[in-house]
């Protein structure tokens, strides 16, 4: 039995935008407190204690989101949320909604069979880079409003929200800044999108191989958590370069960010906040996946017998 995201091929491209956006923008309400964890621990730098040593302010993902809610409010730890979504509505329609079409595209419309794992990575690849140059904005206005942390009393955050942020980049650094990090955010969400896609859809369909096993929400789950893995595991050294470049603008190129950061800090710096990635990125992808299979049953009116 194929494992294709996209089975039937009476739904449209617009319906299978709008069921992968809706899945992951509801991923992001739901997970984007992990993901400012992440970020913050990504960005920490050491942190003096005046005899040489150094106490990094944050420490693991609990630790960074109860330290977060401490220091700066609950509502500190959707920070950004507005521009999350504005992200996800845009890639995440995009990437998943252009798998299948490309995917088809490079294998022919005639292929019959299932369709060889390379072609699978290939076209996630491609969706992955065409969605995110469309999306680059939004990714760069949320790091930006989840990197900034507790400010004194008085004194203004750099932006009011959102919107602002976007106002303020185009009209202090260019409209060219709000592509900042892109070569970096190319390769990590082309990757990851690769890892993601191709990861789910291939083990689905092993799955589904196995006696036993039926297209239903535990098969989704063990795919999805699959994927979540791969993607962190190929895809955080690059991650952290992206949030670097794109939380501190002092960084010119992504060879000179990611030499700083090795030479500062050493290669295990590219793994920062890999647990809390894992956490955030394995429940992500279960709530997404989750919820794009069933809301994709609404359009398909498929009856399956979970």
């Amino acid at each position: 039995m194929a494992a294709d995201l996209n089975p039937k091929s009476d739904i449209s491209f617009i319906e299978i935008f709008l069921c992968s956006a809706f899945a992951a923008c509801f991923a992001e309400l739901c997970t984007i407190p992990l993901d400012i964890a992440k970020v913050r621990l990504q960005l920490q730098r050491k942190a003096s204690t005046g005899d040489g040593g150094s106490i990094p302010k944050y420490k693991g993902l609990l630790g960074t989101v109860a330290t977060i809610a401490n220091e700066e409010g609950l509502a500190a730890l959707w920070k950004g949320i507005t521009a999350g979504l504005h992200r996800q509505f845009i890639y995440g329609g995009l990437r998943i909604g252009l798998y299948e079409p490309v995917k088809t595209y490079l294998v022919g419309g005639d292929f019959v069979g299932n369709i060889p794992l390379y072609q699978k990575i290939f076209a996630a690849l491609l969706t992955g880079a065409i969605a995110i140059t469309v999306a680059n904005p939004t990714d760069l206005v949320k790091v930006r409003l989840q990197a900034e942390g507790k400010l004194p009393a008085g004194v203004p955050g750099r932006y009011a929200g959102a919107l602002n942020a976007y106002l303020t980049i185009m009209k202090q650094e260019g409209i060219g800044a709000l592509w900042t990090g892109l070569g970096p955010n190319i390769a990590r969400n082309a990757i990851i999108n690769a890892a993601e896609l191709a990861s789910y859809d291939q083990v689905k369909q092993t799955i589904l191989q196995i006696p036993g096993f039926m297209d239903n929400a535990f098969t989704h789950i063990l795919a999805a958590l699959g994927a979540g893995l791969f993607a962190v595991c190929v895809g955080s050294p690059i991650d952290v370069v992206k949030s670097r470049m794109m939380g501190d603008s002092s960084y010119k190129s992504t060879l000179e960010c990611f030499i700083k950061t090795l030479k500062n800090e050493g290669i295990f710096a590219f793994y920062k906040g890999f647990l809390p990635n894992f956490s955030r990125l394995g429940s992500w992808n279960v709530i997404m996946f989750l919820t794009l299979e069933q809301v994709k049953r609404i359009f398909t009116r498929e009856i399956y017998n979970d």
